[in-house]
This record gives C-alpha cells, structure tokens and sequence, in this order.
C-alpha cells in the first residue's frame, strides 16, 4: 500500500532511519509547546480529536506495526491502550468511538508522554539492527505522525476557536501583510494524453497515490494564483452566500442549516472582517489566499466567478511542470501567505490545499493490499473530494505532486482553498 524502494539497507541507512525517526517525533512535540494540559484535551467537534489522543495514537502505530511483531520479547506499555488509541483499523480489534476521544481523562498527559518516551526507546532497539522490511515501516510511520501533526494544529485551532481568550502567546507571527494584489491571470496547457499517479521506482507514496496511469485532458488553463481573501470579499458583498443559483443543493441546505455567511473563523468586529489564526484575530489580508471554506463553498465561488474548479488530473499535470516549493509547516507560522511577484503558476505547493472537482475514488488498477494496514485509504473511496498541493500547516517532506488528499464536501476546519480553472 505504501512506496518505499530504499530498502538496501545498511549502516549508513540505518543512521538515518533512526536520526529520521528521532526528528519527526521530536517534531511533533515541539508544536505542542506552548499548549497546556488542558488545551490537550479539548476535542471541540466529532471531526477532531485532542492534542493528548493524537500524541498516543501516533504511538500506537509504532507499537503495534512495528514493535510487537519485529522487536523479540517486547510486551505492550497497557494492553488497555491497543483500544484508545485505535483510531479505525477494524482489523487490530475494537476502538473507543471517535466522538467521544476528549472524555478520555486518563490515562494522563504525563502518562502519555511516558508511553511515548517508552516507545522511543524500544524503536531505538528496533532500529538497531532494522530489517528491509522494519525500515519500510518505519518510513510509513513516520509519514503518518507528519499527518497527524497537520491534525493537531488544525484541530486544536478549532478547539481554541470555543475560547475568545485562548491565543494570547500561542504560535509564532503570521508573517508580513502585504496589499500586492494576486495574479489572475491564466497558464495554458495542451492537455492531450498524460500520466498521473506513482509506481514503486518513484519513490514513498500512499496507497491511494497508485499505479501510475494515463488520462486524457482537454487543452485547459489553470489561473496563476490561489483565490484571495480579497476576492472572497466581493463574493460575500455581491450576495454569494443568499443565492440559491450559484449553489449545489446538498451545499445550499448546508449553507442554509449551518448559517454560513463568511469562510470559517471570519468574524465581523470593529468594523471589519477579522480572521481567526493561532496569533488570536487578525484583520483579513486581502492578498492572502482564501482558506477553511468547504468544496461547496469554492464551488459556489468558482460558479459566481465564471469559472469552475480543476480535475485532479488537471492539477497534478500542472504541478509537475514545477519545483516542489512552497510555504509549508516548517516556517511555524500556520496561516496562508500573499503570493510572491513572479510570473506564472505560483503557490501550487503550500499555503492552502486546493479543492478540486475530483471525487476520492481508486485509480484503474487499484487494489488494496492484504494486512491491517491495507485499511488506510482503500476504505473511504467513496462520498469525499480531493484537494491537493498541501498547506501551511502541511509538512514538506509529505508532498510530492501525485498526493491526494480527502474530505467531505462540508468539512471546513483545514487550511482549504482553490484555484479557478477553465
């Protein structure tokens, strides 16, 4: 299900499996820093999970792929946790429902992070004398905790977002503003017979992601830059949200039902569209890229502008025509920023992922391997769209061109935006 074809391992490598290791888990650490015990067990919605179940899960996974089936003699920390922190492989046992994560007072946070400590050091063991197939999982853990730990800022952003006082010194700067207006115009490509997707010889991939295949794509034009906060004000001045007609109906009765009026975490204060962000609110940067709107809500736009969303496919051509660079999780900012000045196609990678008019459904060929891990994406083809290109909340070493990510069609609270296309 996942790609990894460094799998000649020797001293060297296995160096860097476990400095690699050490890194990422490290990472994931570093960015609850400024969060308390109690910010770490606030889950705020059923979509969610706490800080405190994300640090134990990503655990779990090393424990329970790689640690009881590859490490002689080692015993689980609490048989009680292979049921916490199960999140849906169905295969590995029962689980503690998702909805209800955050009434999981105990075991502790100090609890927690001894379990991960634990870990750490059995894994250090493990990779001692790692095996091909030890380091191959390994390498799927670790994109699966850089997963998580795009969820823990987005979900604690969420969560923070039930308390009007919860920002004060948490996160770093939001990064210059800038009234630099975004680049409308449009790249052409010629379409034509294109390949799409990954196989095994390039490099780590998830499931999803493969065979490699071809499709065929009309001449198409993508615009240059992500739809702005700005743009989006004249959307919402210009009625978007009280007009049925520019909407899908599932999406109008969301609308309607869910009283929405602005992307999510807009508020009206002072006399101005001020924007939610892990600083506290912010004025809205006109210039920046739009973000946490749903995919009916970027349908809707794109109707209102005249335009309409990408393919999928559309998208990925374009982007592998560019450098993998982008605003990322790393510049510890967390919220999307203006587009620099140069021509063409810019912010493909980074800054807000990209809805797309493609539903989350398999490749030609698709099959889903054996094993509990098989269960990772295979299981959700069905009823969500995909966005692509990453976020700044969305760690660099995760993207490549061919990633596809998913969600349901009203689901607001990641770093979602889009780019028009015609």
């Amino acid at each position: 299900m996942f790609l990894d074809t460094d799998l000649d391992v020797g001293r060297a490598d296995l160096r860097d499996a476990s400095s690699d290791y050490l890194r990422v888990r490290a990472r994931t650490l570093e960015l609850t820093r400024d969060l308390s015990d109690e910010d770490m067990l606030l889950q705020s919605m059923p979509d969610a999970s706490p800080t405190k179940w994300h640090l134990a899960h990503t655990t779990w996974f090393f424990e329970t792929f790689l640690l009881q089936p590859h490490l002689p003699g080692y015993r689980c920390v609490d048989p009680a946790y292979q049921y916490l922190f199960n999140s849906y492989y169905d295969t590995i046992g029962e689980r503690h429902p998702r909805p209800v994560r955050g009434l999981l007072s105990r075991p502790s946070l100090a609890k927690v992070l001894d379990y991960r400590a634990r870990v750490d050091r059995a894994m250090e063991q493990l990779l001692a004398s790692a095996s091909p197939d030890v380091r191959a999982g390994v390498t799927i853990g670790l994109h699966h905790e850089m997963q998580h730990q795009e969820l823990i800022l987005t979900d604690i952003k969420h969560a923070l977002s039930c308390n009007p006082y919860a920002f004060t010194g948490f996160g770093l700067g939001a990064g210059a503003r800038s009234s630099e207006a975004p680049d409308t115009g449009f790249s052409s490509f010629a379409g034509g017979l294109v390949e799409v997707g990954t196989d095994a010889e390039q490099g780590f991939a998830y499931d999803c992601e493969q065979p490699r295949h071809q499709v065929f794509l009309q001449p198409f034009q993508l615009r240059n830059s992500p739809v702005s906060n700005g743009e989006w004000l004249a959307f919402i001045e210009d009625g978007g949200y009280r007009r049925p007609e520019l909407w899908l109906s599932d999406g109008w009765s969301h609308c309607q039902s869910e009283g929405w009026q602005a992307p999510l975490y807009w508020q009206w204060r002072e006399q101005q569209w001020q924007q939610l962000t892990l600083r506290g609110y912010l004025p809205v940067n006109p210039a920046a890229p739009v973000c946490h709107i749903s995919y009916y809500e970027a349908d809707a736009f794109a109707r209102w502008a005249g335009y309409r969303l990408p393919t999928e496919f559309e998208w990925e051509c374009a982007a592998g025509t560019l450098p993998l660079r982008g605003h990322f999780a790393e510049a510890d900012r967390w919220q999307p920023q203006p587009a620099g000045p140069e021509p063409g196609l810019k912010q493909m990678y980074g800054d807000v992922w990209e809805w797309t008019a493609s539903s989350f459904s398999p490749y030609p060929g698709f099959t889903p391997p054996a094993g509990a891990l098989a269960e990772y994406n295979g299981k959700f083809m069905a009823n969500q769209w995909v966005l692509r290109g990453g976020s700044c909340a969305t760690a660099e070493q995760q993207m490549r061109a061919s990633y596809r990510n998913f969600f349901y069609a009203h689901q607001r609270w990641q770093f979602s935006g889009l780019r028009l296309a015609r």
